[in-house]
């Protein structure tokens, strides 16, 4: 009844727990408090739970990830296939014009493909990916993480989305691959291996343990503090400790 995955997760969950522990003893001696503060909590009566409270409790948690998360996953891979859809210029064009006079001993199949990765490489969405590409190819992501990376900061679920539709635009999915087979397949050019290797997937892991890719959590800490450099301060902080812990866990 334990596989792998299970626990990879559990594995993550106390990394989290220790991390926040650790954290909260180094600001304990960083930030001193003007006033004592106590902390109090009424323990309400412990009954056997009603299945109707369990399923209502469900279904307004579904509720709220459906509308509000997604709303927001809806709404950027919408911007996201529209910057991966066009270019800046005629570069769309030139590759077009690259491959019709180009004359290869590649399979069909695979011009196309390499077409594609040309066109979205071209377009805005790879243009945003290669600026910030220098910045993280120390952690092992390449351009097309990095676009998730940005869009994934409204909120952490994005990422799925976001690489669902980065490996999707273009497709007319004649080959019948999933997205997960896409990215299986997807070679790293530099050391012709797999791109996504077991040291990028828990590099990536632990960059989303510990980075603040969340803006709503940074307006509630702004409303709760009334002040910008608290948010300011943990967003700092806790992307600088997932560059560092993501970049240990690659190299």
């Amino acid at each position: 009844g334990i596989n792998e995955q299970g626990l990879v997760l559990m594995g993550f969950y106390l990394v989290g727990f220790l991390a926040a522990i650790g954290a909260a003893w180094v600001f304990k001696h960083i930030t001193r408090a003007k006033e004592r503060s106590y902390f109090i909590m009424e323990l309400p009566l412990y009954r056997v739970p009603r299945w109707s409270t369990i399923g209502i409790h469900i279904v307004e948690k579904v509720k709220l990830f459906l509308f509000d998360a997604g709303k927001i996953i809806i709404a950027i891979s919408v911007i996201l296939w529209v910057l991966s859809s066009f270019a800046p210029g005629d570069r769309f064009e030139a590759i077009d014009k690259k491959y019709a006079t180009q004359t290869t001993s590649m399979a069909p199949e695979e011009a196309q493909r390499m077409k594609k990765s040309e066109k979205l490489e071209a377009s805005y969405a790879g243009q945003m990916g290669r600026v910030l590409e220098p910045v993280i190819a120390p952690l092992g992501f390449d351009w097309k993480i990095g676009i998730a990376l940005i869009t994934s900061f409204a909120a952490r679920e994005v990422f799925v989305g976001t690489m669902s539709t980065i490996y999707s635009v273009g497709d007319v999915n004649a080959s019948g691959m999933t997205v997960k087979n896409k990215m299986m397949s997807e070679r790293n050019p530099d050391t012709g291996g797999p791109r996504y290797t077991l040291a990028v997937g828990l590099s990536l892991m632990f960059f989303y343990a510990f980075a603040m890719q969340c803006m709503s959590t940074l307006a509630v800490v702004f409303r709760e503090t009334k002040q910008a450099k608290w948010p300011l301060f943990q967003l700092l902080y806790m992307s600088g400790l997932a560059y560092i812990a993501s970049f240990v866990t690659y190299q």
